[in-house]
Formats: structure tokens, C-alpha cells, sequence
């Protein structure tokens, strides 16, 4: 189930190696009213216990900070000061840490005053934004926790502190700030434990792994388990120092809970024994419940997963209200945990480059030619040429001014692909500018005209390009009744991961993938499929895998992904298959398929090099 539980992101750095940049952010506004200068390095602990789960290159060494100082000055005595104390103590960590600060941002005004004199102060914090290289983006550790393997869960305190609740979100559910606020005592041993972690991550030996900061390691345990439709855990908190079992779970001194598999159970003891790491192991997995329970002495909670995830994500719904239209925020709430990623593959697909006769260190031309066009304001293009490129096609840049002067006419290349994005800032409506530049320029016009009447030729268009293919009307001149694409019920932005399920068809692409079930990214706000005529009058070639919304993100009708041609030759699809051909770039992959160096996906376009092919050769 989708839900925005992982605290650290990462990026590529480009399609063919494994380096990659990750970000995290901490901060600890609560605690920074009690102790400004605790809050200061709660702040920095918390991103770095947040990045600590992507393989870093130079390991913390190689974390460099970025301080975005947010503090009323100037308006109530003693902020100066206080100021003053939180600068110097995250300085002071983070020189014992060895990680600098080379960057930040001051917003020192931080008072709003009211007609009726009323004068507000906002609470001094700090955001620390971290960044570090990535070693091997493929082994980032992922927060869900893995419920079919014997697992146990540990609990590895970075603080070096005794457990407190002040500046805690437990504390302030009841109203109070506190004045016991927890930090780090010994900067030397944090980092010790940053970088066992780092070993263990490199190592494989960490199945799923959770920072413990705002909400305690009680919201730290369930969050770990809310991506899950199965699955809870069973805890034993004896073996935490304090007696206090509700310090134990809502505590907010930095540390981490990972999970490893018990085949690793001896060396991973052995290993953080032998680097000084205090560690106590607290659970275990259970595959059959949904429940957490936790035992402390003569104590036994039981707390039901799925009923704290609507507590959880009831603050997201209330939000959604202001932001939604027609009603999606309220099918959003009832929707999300009944529409999970469903993966079906074909049985032959290895996962492998060469089982599609395709190398990524290609160096010589194909001979099969295909041409991105871009408009201002397109964008995705260079995922869509390396996906083109490593199936076999030379690829070369055509912007829409080439075709507008005539210095391009289509002529030597047999596929065309109009990418996502959008274009002329969708001032006119989704890619109906775009659309003009062709309508409304005869040079243009011919171009297109004339690739579309021969008969070697293959059209793919993604997200804004599927709003210009529809809108060109370039996928079903023969209907009497247009298709066309409309704003979103929900009337805003969707970007998420979705499931499609690819229905028997005849598409150039995507014909051989018909049965499976994939997971893709979308991303747009125009991407409703209005489509008058019958659905047996339509090539449907993806098909969202839920009616409702949010699986369905847009509303289309009949739950329409991406169309085809009656010939199988154009395809417009709204979801980024570009953008999900390797496994890295999925929000969800199956965990038995991480030797894969593709997903399905790529077929679509080694099947559109192979259609080329066979043209080129008759």
C-alpha cells in the first residue's frame, strides 16, 4: 500500500551505474522550546538517523548539512540568546561528528502581528537538510517491514542517553512541553552507530529499518508495519534499561529499529559486540496478525495495526478536504488500504538485459531510427532516449522549431515518441498549444502528416504527449465521436505509483505483456480519459487495476490507462512506463526478483525495435 513512510530520498545520477545522492531532513521544534540548544542537535541527529538508511560513499564523513534557521529576533527577550546557544550547539555536534554546515538559510522575522494587537511568535527551530553520494541506490533500506522470512527486530540507541518525554509528541498530546528534553551525549559513539548501520546496509543483512524521532519507537513499530495488508509483531521491551514502559515507547532519543533476518542473527551479534554498539533485540515478526503487542514486565498491550493507521492517516484525510474536489479526499480515506501493488509477470521474463539481446554498453549505431519531440515545457525525455537507446534504436532530439522551419521532416526515422511534461505551461489546457504548433504550421503539419501515412512507421505519446496524440486525434480518426482528456475529478495534481493491469491486445508495444500486472508511475493533472463511444470500440492496451479512486487517479472511464491504434501502431498512455523500466525506479518490486536488471516494461520497447526491424528487412 502506498503511504509516504520512508524518510530518506534518493536519486540517480544517471541510468547506467549504481551512484546515487540522497536527502533527508530533521528537526525538533518542541524540543527546541524547552532547550534550544537540544533541539538544535535533536534536529541534526533526526536527518541523519533519516539518511542513515541509503549506502553512502564516504560514509558520515561524507554528509554535508544545510541549516535553515527559522527564530523570532528581536521579538520577545531572550530569543537573541537563545538563538545564539541553538547556532552554537549544532555547531559544536557537528564539528565532534565531522560533518560540516557549508549552507543555510536565516528567516530571523519569525512574528506575525494582528489588527487587534495581537502579536504571534512562531517556536525557534531549525531544519537541518542533509546530503550524501550514494553508493548503490539498488541498496537502500526500505521502513516496510518483510513478514515472510524468521526475522527478528532490534533496537540500537543512539543517544547515549536516559529516556525522556520532554519536547516529545507525547508530551504535547497532553498538552505540554516538558522541560526533560533527551540528546546525545556522546557525538563519538553516535557516530560509531551511524556507521555500523552504514556496514550492516553494505553487508545485506538489514531486511527493513525505521529511525525512532518524532512519536516514539511505538509510532516508529507501527509505521513499519502500515504499508502491509498482513503481518504485526510481537514485543518484549525487558531488556530496555528503564523500568518506564511508557518512556520505552514514546521516548524520542535518536536511535533506530532495524530488521534482520535470524540466518544472520550470531554474526550480526558478533559484529556490533566486536564495534561497541549497545543493542537489544525487542521482537519479532508475525506473519498471520495485525496486531502489536507489546510486554513489559507483568505488562501486555495489544494495539490493533489497522485501526492506529486510520488514526495516522486521518490528519492526511483532513488536509486532502481543502485540497480535493467531487468528493476524492473522502474516497482516498476509504480507498487506500483496499488497493494494493499487484504484480503478475509473464513466467518467461528473467529480468535480464540479454535475454532481449540488448547490452547497455552498446556502442555502435542500430540503423533503427527513432526521434523524441519536444515543445517548451516537455519534459521526461531523457528517460524516454535512454529507454529507447537500450532497447536498440539511435535516438536523436527533434524540438518543435526543427519541424516548424523544415529542418527536420521525419523522413529517416520510423518511430516518433512525444514525451510527458508540460508544454507551453499548459496555459491553453494540456497540450493544446502543442497541438497548434502543429495544427497551425504548415511545415509541421506535413511532417507529421506524412509519417503518420506511412507504413513502417510506430507513435508512442506518455502523459502530455497521450494529451497531444488524443488531441491531434491521432489514435481513432475513424470514430464518429472524439476522446478526449479532462482535468482530474479530483480537480488537483496526482503523482503516485499504481498498479495497471495489461488486458489482451494487438499493440505493437505492448501486445506480448497482455495478462500482467505492473506497477508504474503518474503524474499529471489532466489525465481523465473521457471516452463516448463503447469500450469494445477502443484498443485498450493498460487498464488502472481499481475503479475507484485513488487507484484509479484521474476517473477515465472504463478505468482506461493507455489506448492504441485499431492497427496496434500509435499508442497514448498517461502513466511513465520510461520511467519504471528498471527495478531501483519502483516504489514496489518483489523481493524474490532482486537479481533482475530490468523490469517487464523494457519489452514494450525492445518489441517496438523488433516491429522496426522486421520492416526494414522486407
Amino acid at each position: 500500500i502506498q503511504l509516504p513512510l520512508s524518510d530518506c530520498g534518493v536519486v540517480a545520477l544517471d541510468y547506467r551505474g549504481r551512484s546515487g545522492i540522497a536527502t533527508a531532513i530533521g528537526h525538533a521544534p518542541q524540543a527546541a522550546l524547552a532547550s534550544a540548544e537540544k533541539g538544535s542537535v535533536l534536529a541534526v541527529s533526526e536527518s541523519l538517523t533519516n539518511i542513515v538508511w541509503a549506502p553512502l560513499a564516504h560514509g558520515l564523513g561524507g554528509v554535508s548539512l544545510s541549516a535553515n534557521w527559522m527564530w523570532p529576533c528581536r521579538s520577545q527577550a531572550g530569543e537573541d540568546a537563545r538563538l545564539y546557544k541553538a547556532v552554537e550547539a549544532l555547531s559544536d555536534f557537528c564539528c565532534s561528528l565531522g560533518i560540516n554546515v557549508p549552507t543555510g538559510k536565516d528567516s530571523l522575522s519569525m512574528t506575525q502581528q494582528y489588527p487587534n494587537s495581537q502579536k504571534v511568535i512562531a517556536p525557534g527551530t531549525v531544519i537541518v537538510s542533509s546530503g550524501a553520494e550514494v553508493s548503490d541506490v539498488r541498496k537502500v533500506v526500505s521502513p516496510v517491514l518483510v513478514n515472510d522470512k524468521n526475522s527478528s527486530l532490534y533496537y540500537i540507541d543512539f543517544s547515549f542517553d536516559d529516556q525522556r518525554l520532554g519536547g516529545s509528541a507525547f508530551a504535547q498530546s497532553l498538552g505540554y512541553v516538558g522541560d526533560d528534553v533527551p540528546t546525545v551525549t556522546n557525538p563519538e559513539y553516535f557516530a560509531d552507530c551511524f556507521n555500523a548501520i552504514q556496514e550492516l546496509i553494505k553487508r545485506g543483512w538489514i531486511l527493513a529499518g525505521h529511525d525512532i524521532s518524532a512519536g516514539g519507537l511505538i509510532t516508529t513499530l507501527l509505521e513499519m508495519a502500515f504499508a502491509n495488508q498482513k503481518g504485526g509483531m510481537h514485543l518484549n521491551l525487558h531488556d530496555l534499561a528503564d523500568d518506564d514502559v511508557v518512556k520505552n515507547l514514546f521516548a524520542e532519543n535518536p536511535g533506530v529499529v532495524i530488521q534482520v533476518s535470524d540466518d544472520h542473527r550470531n554474526d550480526l551479534r558478533t559484529f556490533l559486540d566486536d564495534e561497541g554498539i549497545g543493542y537489544t533485540k525487542i521482537g519479532y515478526s508475525v506473519p498471520n496478525s495485525r496486531t502489536l503487542v507489546v510486554k513489559k514486565g507483568d505488562n501486555e498491550f495489544v494495539f490493533d495495526i489497522d485501526s492506529l493507521r486510520e488514526t495516522w492517516y486521518r490528519t492526511s484525510y483532513r488536509l486532502d478536504t481543502m485540497q480535493s474536489h467531487n468528493g476524492m479526499a473522502k474516497k482516498r480515506w476509504l480507498n487506500y488500504k483496499k488497493q494494493p501493488i499487484e504484480l503478475k509477470f509473464n513466467d518467461n521474463f528473467s529480468g535480464l538485459l540479454n535475454a532481449y539481446g540488448i547490452s547497455a554498453d552498446r556502442r555502435k549505431p542500430s540503423g533503427i531510427k527513432a526521434a523524441i519531440i519536444r515543445e517548451k515545457g516537455t519534459n521526461g525525455e531523457r528517460e524516454m532516449a535512454y529507454a529507447l537507446y537500450l532497447a536498440g534504436f539511435d535516438v536523436k532530439d527533434v524540438a518543435m522549431t526543427d519541424l516548424v522551419s523544415g529542418r527536420e521532416t521525419l523522413e529517416e526515422v520510423n518511430m516518433i515518441v512525444f514525451c510527458g511534461g508540460f508544454s507551453n505551461s499548459d496555459v491553453l489546457g494540456s497540450a493544446k498549444g502543442w497541438a497548434g504548433a502543429f495544427l497551425y504550421n504548415p511545415k509541421a503539419k506535413e511532417a507529421l502528416d506524412k509519417f503518420y501515412a506511412r507504413p513502417d512507421t510506430l507513435s508512442l505519446g506518455i502523459c502530455n504527449g497521450c494529451q497531444l496524440m488524443v488531441e491531434l486525434n491521432l489514435i481513432n480518426p475513424e470514430h464518429d465521436h472524439c476522446s478526449h482528456l479532462t482535468h482530474n475529478t479530483s480537480h488537483k495534481f496526482e503523482s503516485s505509483f499504481v498498479g495497471l493491469t495489461i488486458p489482451q491486445n494487438n499493440s505493437v508495444m505492448l501486445h506480448s505483456l497482455s495478462g500482467n500486472k505492473l506497477g508504474i508511475w503518474v503524474a499529471h493533472g489532466e489525465g481523465r480519459f473521457y471516452m463516448p463511444e463503447a469500450e469494445d470500440k477502443y484498443n485498450i492496451i493498460a487498464k488502472y487495476n481499481y475503479a475507484e479512486y485513488p487507484g484509479n487517479p484521474n476517473g477515465s472511464d472504463y478505468n482506461v490507462a493507455g489506448i492504441c491504434s485499431a492497427d496496434g501502431r500509435h499508442l497514448a498512455m498517461m502513466p511513465h512506463l520510461e520511467r519504471s523500466i528498471f527495478p531501483w525506479q519502483n516504489a514496489f518490486y518483489p523481493r524474490n526478483r532482486q537479481s533482475d536488471e530490468v523490469t517487464p516494461w523494457i519489452e514494450a520497447f525492445v518489441n517496438a525495435r523488433k516491429w522496426v526491424e522486421s520492416k526494414l528487412n522486407k
